[in-house]
């Protein structure tokens, strides 16, 4: 009796034995399947791992490869020494932040293209040659989408200023341009390198255009505008306002741009002259829920689609927010904080009809027989807005420079549609950053310039000069 229980016991021991090893068998064979389904379908982000040895081997057979403009210009290149490799970087401090450095954990475009750099396509018989001789295969070559004329204007325009410049293709999400200073030369990245980690003041190796946080000033207007349409679609033509040159709510108080009293004001003549005290009234009128989701929509708080490390935008708005709050919020001013590339986004998705293409900077990749390996088309990244609202945005854009604070590029051989700002930011009333965001032709758009000086004082001033001499040199005027 006892033998028999015995038995019945072992045989149900050796049961939940079989069916523990059946649960772990499975669980590593998914955990096998699942580690190779992740090297196949993340091969670059593996190798671009800075713990990975793979790439040390890859460098030990490959010399870099070459990073060019794109009308075949040499951005970056690796040269042989007495001393050995050497990146030489032809342009010097023009292109520091977009492509970047290959050192200390790089940057740009040597950064987000490294997996193509390091690695060689060229073809057999040209490696067989260079094994026998015993030279490195040559790296895949890297072209961008980048205006090397366009980036020289942008440069010298902003000269000693801190601040971004980036421009954009609004139909296809093309970087022809992208500045941030203060600038480096990435040839003397390493020398220099202590020196930068300590300068906390400038933040040179912050690629303003993407990782820069500023108040976006009445650029911003953009926004709260769509969103008073969206909430008065049938008679936002109808508003009217009598600007004294400043509004209360409480203790709080807003002057429009140094105390302009713009008196009687329609919508249209509000967003041109970029009055704040009707725009911080248009503010206290909105639904602040529905304005949460508008700004959702738009990509605040969210992450952008962007291959580059970039900082999120910022704001809150909810239904609890108040007027004090929305007063602010409404001119671009508090706590709201936008980069550069994100505003350049909104714009060029109102250039392109509502739909937001994926701003990317790598075009293509060729082997050393200029055989090309992999190109990069142009992405949706989705509606932001409907053509209707980008239509009508695009119409008061137009009249901010036809009759309003961007007048400066009225009258050319192109006509033009933007957005001036200026931000004001520390504790020092009048400070402000100069902001500009357009594109041009108005209809037909072919280029998207976002700027932004900082401490410059007025947009009108001091972005929209700079925005014409880069519209003049892409057009050829």
């Amino acid at each position: 009796m006892r033998t028999a229980k015995n038995k019945q016991t072992r045989k149900k021991g050796n049961g939940q034995i079989v069916a523990v090893t059946c649960v772990f068998t499975f669980l590593f064979l998914g955990m096998i399947g699942y580690i190779t389904h992740y090297s196949l379908t993340h091969k670059q982000e593996l190798i671009n791992n800075s713990y990975n040895g793979r790439q040390q081997i890859l460098l030990a057979k490959n010399r870099r490869g070459d990073i060019l403009a794109a009308n075949g210009d040499v951005l970056a290149r690796t040269v042989e020494t007495q001393g050995g490799e050497v990146r030489e970087y032809p342009y010097k401090n023009l292109f520091s932040h977009v492509v970047g450095y290959s050192v200390n954990g790089r940057m740009g475009v040597e950064s987000q293209a490294n997996y193509y750099l390091i690695n060689s396509n060229a073809p057999l018989s040209e490696k067989a040659g260079l094994e026998v001789s015993d030279e490195k295969y040559p790296g895949d070559c890297v072209y961008t989408t980048l205006d090397v004329e366009l980036q020289q204007v942008a440069s010298t325009a902003l000269g000693v200023y801190r601040g971004a410049i980036v421009v954009t293709e609004p139909s296809t999400g093309k970087v022809l341009a992208m500045v941030s200073k203060p600038d480096f030369d990435p040839e003397k990245i390493e020398e220099q390198w202590d020196e930068f980690l300590a300068d906390s003041d400038s933040g040179i190796l912050l690629n303003r255009v993407t990782q820069g946080l500023y108040p976006p000033g009445s650029t911003f207007k953009i926004i709260t505008a769509l969103e008073y349409i969206r909430e008065n679609p049938e008679n936002y033509g109808n508003y009217s306002y009598n600007c004294t040159g400043a509004i209360t709510r409480g203790q709080d108080r807003i002057q429009c741009y140094h105390g302009t009293v713009h008196g009687g004001v329609d919508f249209k003549r509000s967003f041109a002259k970029s009055c704040n005290t009707s725009f911080a009234n248009i503010g206290l009128s909105l639904d602040r829920n529905r304005f949460s989701d508008t700004l959702s929509e738009l990509l605040f708080n969210e992450e952008l689609p962007l291959g580059f490390n970039y900082s999120k935008s910022r704001i809150d708005v909810n239904g609890e927010t108040p007027d004090s709050a929305m007063m602010q919020i409404s001119i671009g001013q508090g706590t709201t904080g936008i980069t550069p590339i994100h505003m350049n986004m909104i714009t060029s998705a109102i250039a392109n009809g509502g739909t937001l293409m994926k701003p990317y900077v790598v075009d293509r990749v060729e082997n050393s027989a200029g055989d090309v390996v992999k190109s990069f088309q142009p992405q949706s990244a989705g509606g932001l807005l409907s053509q209707e609202e980008a239509t009508a945005l695009t119409a008061l854009m137009s009249d901010v420079v036809e009759e309003g604070t961007a007048s400066r590029l009225k009258g050319l051989s192109y006509t033009a549609a933007g957005k001036t700002g200026s931000a004001e930011y520390g504790t020092v009333k009048g400070d402000s950053h100069a902001w500009f965001t357009g594109f041009a032709p108005t209809q037909n758009p072919e280029i998207c310039v976002t700027i932004i000086i900082e401490g410059a004082g007025a947009g009108g001033d001091y972005a929209v000069p700079i925005a014409k001499r880069i519209f003049d040199a892409y057009f050829g005027v």
